[in-house]
């Protein structure tokens, strides 16, 4: 197991430079990958159709980019692998989203995992003039897609949502046959379609019954579909607080301090998760993020499933 950090895209300290120091530090902490999000719009009180606009925080009032962001990232790292948790993928054309992925992994010499979801919002997908009500099968079709983009030319692809002429389509990732693919998944039906396409599950560490039940019908699935589990990564994100001291009472599993962290952590491996990736939004400042991280970092790798570098 191995961890990641989320980067500050969003939030009361995001920035080119935060960004940039967040990523270089997890690198040099030992963090195995650093991550970013896609979020399209914020709604205001005026947005229609949608329904009345969910009441977000004002965290997500801007956002970079998740890819440019990455590629910019891979010019101030060497090993980190960068990924997304999540790209919408049905928002996206696959011809073009898998050219900027393959420039992502050719620019980081192969370190780019493509994870890949749905969304949620009613005001996105009115803004992208797709379909909630197929879009499941329009993720099916967009994986398949992106996966013939990046494979041999001539590339063609003909199905009911996304058709590619015969053409070759290049730069080619750096990894082969692919960049990997990891789809976000809470409900039954996402999980299977995960275990049937996807090169792993990225599921949200709610709970460790939640995180237990997910993984093993992942793997039961991706038996029933003929394919070995043990080839599949499982990358858990915790939306949750990192702090400076315990937290008492009700603790959200994998949050509090670097020592109870590690402990959910510990409890982890006989799971074997293969990663898990930090979306703390609660430290205000970058110093205090830092600190967590390399409280994290040092108590991690005193557990018994080891060093997670």
């Amino acid at each position: 197991m191995d961890l990641g950090v989320a980067l500050p895209t969003s939030g009361p300290y995001a920035s080119v430079e935060t960004i940039v120091r967040v990523a270089q530090e997890a690198e040099r902490l030992g963090y195995g990958a650093v991550w970013t999000y896609e979020r399209l719009l914020f709604p205001t009180a005026g947005a229609t159709s949608g329904g009345s606009p969910l009441p977000l925080p004002d965290y997500y009032a801007s956002t970079y980019e998740p890819l440019e962001t990455l590629s910019y990232v891979a010019a101030w790292t060497s090993r980190v692998r960068l990924g997304t948790s999540v790209v919408n993928a049905v928002f996206h054309n696959p011809v073009v989203l898998a050219r900027r992925f393959a420039t992502l992994d050719r620019l980081s010499g192969g370190r780019a995992i493509a994870g890949l979801g749905l969304g949620w919002m009613d005001q996105e997908y009115e803004a992208v003039g797709v379909s909630r009500r197929t879009r499941g099968e329009a993720l099916e079709e967009a994986i398949t897609a992106l996966r013939a983009a990046w494979g041999p030319d001539p590339v063609g692809f003909h199905g009911k949502h996304y058709t590619i002429p015969s053409s070759a389509i290049n730069p080619k990732p750096v990894q082969r046959p692919g960049v990997p693919v990891v789809l976000a998944a809470t409900t039954p039906a996402a999980i299977d379609r995960a275990a049937r396409l996807a090169d792993g599950l990225n599921p949200i560490g709610f709970s460790y019954e939640s995180l237990a039940e997910a993984i093993a019908r992942f793997r039961a699935s991706a038996a029933d579909a003929g394919r070995d589990a043990a080839d599949l990564q499982v990358i858990v994100r915790a939306n949750t607080p990192l702090t400076a001291e315990d937290l008492d009472g009700s603790r959200p599993f994998l949050a509090g301090s670097a020592r109870q962290v590690a402990a959910d952590l510990d409890r982890l491996a006989p799971l074997e998760v293969d990663h898990v990736l930090f979306a703390d939004m609660a430290s205000t400042t970058v110093e205090d993020g830092l600190r967590r991280l390399a409280e994290l970092r040092e108590a991690a790798s005193a557990v018994e499933w080891g060093d997670p570098a």
